[in-house]
C-alpha cells in the first residue's frame, strides 16, 4: 500500500494486510483492519471502522461514524450515510460469543443507505436501491426500490440517477435521464 497513491489522515490506523485501492481517502480517527479489501477512489469518513473479511468496491463512500463489520460486502459506488449500522449477528449474547461465525450482508452496486439506518445481517440490498434515513432493513430490498420505516417497507422506486420513477402499467421512463424501466410486483429492471 503506497501512501502516495492514497490519502490517510495521520490519526487513522491502517493495519498490516489491509488492501486499499489507489485514490482512496481515509479520514480522521478511522480504523481499517488487516484483511479488509477497499477498492479505488473510496472515501472513508471520520471515525469509521472497517473490519477484516469485508469488501468495499470502487467508489464506495462511507459517511462519518460508520462501522462495516466482518462479512459485509459493499459493491461499487455504494453510499452509506453517517452513523448507519450493519449487524453480523442475528441473536447476540455477551456470554455466548459466536467465535467468528458471523452472518454476511451484501449491498449491491450503486445502492444508497441513509443516515442512522440499521441493516440487519443476512439480507441483500439490491442494485441502486435507496434506504431512507433511520430505516431498519429486516429483509431483502429489491433493485431500484425506495424503502423507509421500521421495519423498512417499499414506498416507491428510484432510477439509477436518483430520480423517483412513476410507473404506468408496469412501465416508467425517468424524467431526468430518460432511462426506461419495467416492473412486475417487486421486481424492477432497466430495459
Amino acid at each position: 500500500m503506497s501512501k502516495y497513491k492514497i490519502f490517510v489522515h495521520p490519526t487513522a490506523i491502517i493495519e498490516d494486510g489491509a488492501e486499499i485501492g489507489e485514490g482512496t481517502k481515509i479520514w480522521h480517527f478511522s480504523h481499517i483492519m488487516g484483511g479488509a479489501k477497499i477498492g479505488k477512489n473510496c472515501v472513508i469518513g471520520q471515525n469509521c471502522f472497517v473490519a477484516d473479511n469485508t469488501v468495499l468496491g470502487n467508489g464506495v463512500k462511507l459517511g462519518n461514524n460508520v462501522s462495516v463489520y466482518t462479512f459485509v460486502e459493499l459493491e461499487d459506488n455504494v453510499f452509506v450515510g453517517p452513523s448507519a449500522v450493519f449487524t453480523n449477528d442475528l441473536n447476540p449474547r455477551a456470554p455466548y460469543p459466536k467465535g467468528g461465525k458471523w452472518i454476511g450482508t451484501r449491498v449491491r452496486e450503486g445502492a444508497s443507505i441513509g443516515a442512522n439506518s440499521t441493516i440487519v445481517c443476512n439480507n441483500t440490498i439490491g442494485r441502486w436501491a435507496f434506504i431512507g434515513a433511520g430505516a431498519v432493513v429486516t429483509r431483502d430490498v429489491p433493485d431500484y426500490a425506495i424503502v423507509a420505516g421500521v421495519p423498512a417497507r417499499i414506498i416507491n422506486w428510484m432510477c439509477e440517477c436518483g430520480e423517483k420513477l412513476e410507473f404506468i402499467d408496469g412501465e416508467a421512463t425517468c424524467k431526468k435521464c430518460r432511462r426506461k424501466y419495467h416492473k412486475e410486483g417487486t421486481k424492477c429492471k432497466e430495459v
